[in-house]
């Protein structure tokens, strides 16, 4: 059978409705959600799927679906037209987001060198994909490669977009393989980074706290503490991490 020209395939915005539970105890309610997709069948008959914000501008990780599961479990909103997700969708944005799609399962299967090679061609594509600098940067660590994930370092602290909430899941793993790395400098100026963009983050600051005692630095990690503690001073982490220095000290 032929394949469907760019003409014939499905393009455009679905809804997916969900029922989801409200309160707790005697509270306790059902309601319905109703989540936004912008959805694009590609040249294989897959269909590309990624979620809306409220402002109907495309966001996260894009995931592949048959047209079987599309039909069964989203409804189709022709009344939504969306500008922006449709040119996020160019061909050439599609190519990327399926690059990293693959690249983001071979990482989570521990064959780094695959998922390089998929980063990498993301990379060639968009340089500041937010998402490919840092599965490939997680790479390079997971192998121990500390030279070449210094590079993808430098590249994403330059990035305002790698410390936005869409990106809080790899930001963090990120940041945190870093300082497992022993790569404690580079995780500290990574939490200065981001502290610059959202000063009010304790854990930011808990964060920066355990990275500069990693690298030795006691009298920085406890200033963080403190700075995380007053956004928060019921942090149960930054509480224990407080405790354990005293009692370090203490012994001295």
């Amino acid at each position: 059978m032929s394949q469907e020209s760019a003409s014939e395939r499905i393009s455009g915005v679905f809804s997916q409705k969900k029922m989801t539970k409200i309160g707790t105890g005697t509270t306790a309610r059902k309601a319905k959600l109703v989540s936004y997709y912008f959805v694009a069948e590609d040249e294989n008959g897959a269909m590309q799927v990624q979620a809306l914000t409220a402002g109907d501008v495309p966001f996260g990780p894009m995931t592949e679906i048959t047209r079987e599961e599309l039909l069964e479990n989203y409804l189709p909103e022709p009344q939504r037209t969306l500008a922006h997700a449709r040119a996020a969708m160019s061909p050439q944005e599609l190519e990327i987001q399926k690059a990293v799609a693959r690249g983001d399962k071979f990482r989570k299967r521990g064959e780094s060198f695959t998922a390089e090679f998929e980063y990498s061609k993301a990379l060639s594509l968009d340089e500041k994909n937010v998402r490919a600098n840092f599965g490939i940067g997680l790479c390079y660590i997971d192998r121990g490669d500390t030279e070449k994930a210094q590079q993808v370092f430098e590249r994403v602290v330059k990035l305002d977009a790698a410390f936005g909430d869409e990106h809080k899941h790899l930001f963090n793993e990120f940041g945190i393989s870093l300082r497992k790395a022993g790569m404690h400098a580079e995780a500290m100026e990574y939490y200065r980074r981001a502290l610059g963009l959202s000063p009010g983050d304790e854990n930011l600051h808990y964060n920066l706290a355990r990275a500069a005692f990693d690298k030795g630095d006691t009298s920085t990690a406890l200033k963080h503490l403190k700075s995380c503690l007053g956004l928060n001073p019921k942090h149960e982490e930054a509480l224990q991490f407080v405790d354990f220095l005293k009692r370090k000290q203490t012994q001295a």
